[in-house]
């Protein structure tokens, strides 16, 4: 897995709408903190509980002057309908490749869902260089980030 201190490893995907827009992590970086917010899977319950806490946190975020992106091997189909759902305001990022998800050492499976080669959760702060300034992944995917650290984190980038 990808650790404080490491240049993180950038990536181009696609935005998770349904116009397919291209996404590219370097495109974000010198704007202000990035947080990668890895999900196993749109809908499921625990992925639901972090992206609209992560939601519920946009503005204290967004007044740090970070960008918050959430990625995950769903298509960009199913990551439109979850953002309009819940109501989520912040990019989600589809890694259908898993470029992403590989090169940040996340990939799992959970072979009991049916699931192969998504993201474990797991949660980085990047400073303007693409340095990671924290790293965070679950013991279990089903376990959320401490959000008032990962805020503090972004305070600090």
């Amino acid at each position: 897995m990808v650790s404080d201190g490491d240049t993180a490893p950038t990536f181009t995907a696609t935005i998770g709408t349904s116009d397919h827009e291209p996404f590219d992590l370097d495109d974000h970086l010198g704007d202000g903190p990035v947080v990668l917010a890895f999900f196993p899977g749109a809908f499921t319950p625990p992925c639901t509980n972090e992206m609209v806490a992560l939601q519920d946190h946009l503005a204290d975020f967004e007044a740090a002057g970070a960008t918050i992106l959430g990625v995950s091997a769903d298509s960009p189909f199913s990551q439109g309908a979850f953002r309009e759902e819940h109501g989520i305001e912040f990019d989600l990022v589809s890694d259908m490749s898993g470029e992403a998800i590989r090169a940040y050492g996340l990939e799992i499976d959970i072979e009991e869902l049916g699931l192969y080669g998504i993201a474990n959760r797991a949660v980085f702060v990047l400073d303007d260089d693409g340095t990671v300034v924290y790293a965070w992944e679950a013991d279990d995917p089903t376990n959320e980030p401490d959000y008032d650290a990962v805020l503090d984190a972004v305070e600090s980038a």
